[in-house]
């Protein structure tokens, strides 16, 4: 496995390891995103193997510190999901309150760093294939292929996924070795632009999978009927503010009937729901690239634009102005 998954050139494969742990916090940095590690045990000298190439906007690493750590209170400012495959050794991985997932050489985990609080120990003998992923890149090919955003009970769940013979880790070896023996391609080439879009929407799938998050299901609610049509009548009208007993009106229900509807098959409240489809139809706008942050968010009912802009980047990691910004790039 660890022969199978290295994305390093033969050339590079035997570089001298880093032992100053200043340098290898510049570097891991730069590739992951600020957190703080701290060594294990009484061998904490570092000999470091570093290695990484991008994959369009992926980061791919092939990395070790040498020496046994415990790494937590990851940025998440900095907007990455973090996707982990153990080469060698055991690593242990946390998100929240959860029981460590233990792995070993195979497995991969998924945090998303944006959205949980992500611990990570790994033991003196590790040896890591590492992608970072912006977790906007995710959300803008969950809007294109799949016609939303996915919500947190996907983002704030950390899972492991694939393993041997899955489509996952065979994805993995042709990632590997395609930047092995063509490193410019799958930097900055059509290679690397289809092996960026190949990897996000496997993680997301097999993520989903493992999550219990349902990617198809956006309109097509398993609940009453009443509850079907207030989810329709709110978006198509969402635009419009409709209120409470407006919907419930329009599904023909009472609004606590509604109410405990919405809770019981949804998971939220009619006006979560309300606000979640508004702050979707903003980000498809502003993902077309052919409005201004004003206007949308005006267009969608959104007076105040602190308010906006505060709910806006909580739900999708970034400001408005930079989703605009991309998209006009």
């Amino acid at each position: 496995m660890q022969s199978d998954l290295d994305p390093r050139p033969r050339d590079r494969r035997a570089l001298v390891p880093e032992t100053n742990w200043d340098a290898i916090a510049e570097w891991t940095d730069d590739k992951y995103m600020q957190f703080d590690v701290q060594p294990v045990g009484r061998a904490i000298a570092p000999a470091s193997s570093m290695f990484s190439i991008d994959i369009g906007e992926i980061t791919m690493t092939h990395f070790s510190y040498g020496t046994e750590v415990s790494l937590r209170d990851f940025d998440a400012e900095a907007g990455n999901v973090l996707v982990l495959t153990t080469l060698r050794g055991r690593t242990r991985h946390r998100v929240g309150h959860r029981t460590d997932a233990v792995l070993s050489t195979g497995q991969t985990f998924v945090a998303d760093c944006s959205r949980a609080d992500y611990r990570l120990g790994a033991d003196d003998d590790h040896l890591q294939l590492n992608l970072t992923v912006p977790h906007r890149l995710l959300a803008d090919l969950a809007l294109r292929w799949w016609g939303h955003v996915p919500d947190d009970s996907l983002w704030s769940r950390g899972c492991e996924i694939g393993g041997a013979g899955t489509p996952w880790i065979n994805l993995l070896g042709y990632a590997t070795s395609t930047a092995a023996v063509a490193p410019d391609e799958v930097s900055s080439g059509r290679i690397g632009q289809h092996l960026q879009e190949t990897i996000a929407a496997q993680l997301l799938r097999d993520w989903a999978l493992r999550a219990e998050v349902d990617l198809e299901r956006r309109s097509t609610v398993a609940a009453p009927g009443y509850v079907r049509a207030a989810v329709h009548y709110i978006e198509a009208n969402a635009r419009d503010l409709p209120t409470v007993a407006e919907i419930a009106g329009a599904a023909g229900i009472s609004v606590r009937s509604l109410s405990g509807g919405f809770s019981r098959y949804l998971g939220t409240s009619v006006r979560s729901y309300l606000v979640e489809q508004r702050l979707q139809g903003v980000y498809r706008e502003l993902l077309s690239g052919g409005t201004s942050v004003t206007a949308s968010a005006h267009g969608w009912g959104y007076v105040n634009l602190g308010v906006f802009a505060a709910s806006y980047r909580r739900r999708f990691g970034e400001k408005p102005s930079e989703t605009l910004a991309r998209a006009r790039r």
